[in-house]
């Protein structure tokens, strides 16, 4: 059993974040703002697939302006990533946003500061600092002797002094490297110093293969140690790919609950279907199945079923005919042809979804 770090709690939105609050998964849109129409609809996709938080890039005057059209039509709470300059910040706070990321020490003086956090504080909204390895200030790093996580802890610590400095407290954190032994390290040390909420990540972590299995490794550890309230895993793909990957890391840890496990074999000179086209192909369709439900493709009539009896169904290969299978036993004999309909039908039986087999 995980036992979390216990932090303050904060709520972006309607999404509560911090102690005993389930981890949310958040993602980014890589639309370009100022487009409203692509912008709104790569967020509906992301709600479609159960993304809690999402975050877009406020970098002009034009970017902001169309944020009031944007939280307008959707449901999940936007939070807006400022970089510089303030009147950004306040423009989107304006706009309806549920949070806001930013640095409050590239913002500029006091006074800006001080401007944002009334305004957070008016409208009952967090603030997330994100600290990043590739963006430290000029001097951190050699002043700590070149050890990055001991530099980003400091920029942190540093960053959340201006806003306590204004008596603004609604505050997560992030220290996010490219590194997965940095970014934990980081994190453990600044959990001895603060009781915020962690929003944690690998940053820049790779395309969906690298990146997920990178992800997974960092995010797997630092959520096996307690830490952590929300997470994004950054790749370098569609955004929806980050979302399906931040639950399974989450589900396989025990996190969070809901959506299909899927358990395939390896395959071996026993296999006489193709297990890795059925599985791929299954697990397309899979991702919108928000039912908590185990789900095994096998290659072996033989020991399919025993090996994975512990799924709620699955299909077992044989040179012409396959195995329908639940909880062990075989409950039908199909051609293989025919095998995947025949899952899917299943699956449906028994979550009570309907598959689109269109779907993406």
């Amino acid at each position: 059993m995980i036992k979390r770090r216990y932090t303050q709690t904060i709520k972006v939105g309607n999404v509560i974040i911090g102690h005993d609050a389930p981890i949310s998964v958040q993602s980014m849109t890589n639309t370009i703002t100022e487009d409203t129409v692509s912008t709104v609809k790569q967020i509906k996709d992301l709600e479609s697939y159960n993304c809690d938080i999402v975050r877009v890039s406020v970098n002009s005057s034009e970017a902001a302006s169309s944020l009031k059209d944007i939280v307008k039509q959707v449901n999940v709470p936007i939070v807006a990533d400022i970089h510089f300059d303030h009147r950004l910040a306040l423009a989107s706070l304006e706009a309806g946003v549920k949070g806001l990321r930013i640095n409050p020490g590239n913002i500029g003086d006091n006074k800006k500061v001080k401007e944002i956090a009334s305004a957070c504080k008016d409208a009952g909204v967090p603030i997330r600092i994100g600290v990043n390895s590739g963006s430290l200030e000029k001097g951190v790093l050699e002043k700590n002797g070149g050890d990055f996580a001991e530099a980003m802890v400091e920029s942190g610590l540093k960053h959340i002094k201006l806003l306590e400095d204004q008596s603004f407290y609604n505050i997560k954190i992030s220290l996010k490297s490219t590194d997965v032994l940095t970014t934990v390290r980081g994190y453990e040390l600044l959990a001895e110093k603060v009781d915020y909420p962690f929003h944690i990540g690998i940053t820049e972590a790779g395309t969906v293969f690298s990146g997920a299995i990178k992800s997974g490794v960092g995010l797997g550890i630092l959520l096996y140690k307690g830490l952590g309230d929300t997470i994004r895993v950054s790749l370098s793909d569609d955004p929806i790919m980050e979302v399906i990957a931040g639950y399974n890391i989450l589900r396989d840890l025990g996190l969070r609950r809901g959506g299909v496990q899927l358990i395939s074999c390896p395959t071996c000179g026993r296999s006489e279907i193709n297990i890795a086209g059925l599985a791929k192909e299954f697990e397309k369709i899979s991702f919108k199945i928000k039912s908590d439900i185990k789900v095994a493709i096998m290659g072996c009539v033989v020991n399919g079923p025993g090996e994975s009896m512990h799924a709620d169904v699955g299909i077992a290969g044989g040179r012409n005919k396959s195995v329908l299978f639940s909880k062990g036993k075989i409950i039908g004999k199909y051609d293989n042809k025919e095998i995947l309909q025949a899952l899917i039908n299943e699956v449906e039986n028994i979550t009570g979804e309907k598959i689109n087999l269109n779907q993406n």
